[in-house]
């Protein structure tokens, strides 16, 4: 069963450094969020707890594999 944060409890969660493995990787299994702001700068981190994460980053390798041989492929 999900449980719904509000805003505020999110932003808490994604900037608490206990929630990142070395200082780098998000792992937040209570967090909802596949992908989340980063917390320094800007773009977007992979919640490493969240399996759908996973399917991201290996969509875009393969998708990068593609248009690398995309001349080889036709």
């Amino acid at each position: 069963m999900k449980t719904q944060f509000d805003q505020d409890e999110l932003d808490r969660m994604r900037s608490d450094h206990d929630n990142f493995k070395w200082g780098f990787f998000y792992f937040n299994p209570k967090d909802p969020g596949c992908l989340v702001p980063r917390k320094a700068g800007t773009g977007w981190s992979p919640n490493f707890a969240n399996p759908y994460s996973y399917l991201i980053i290996i969509s875009i390798i393969i998708f990068a594999i593609l248009v690398g041989n995309i001349d080889k492929i036709l």
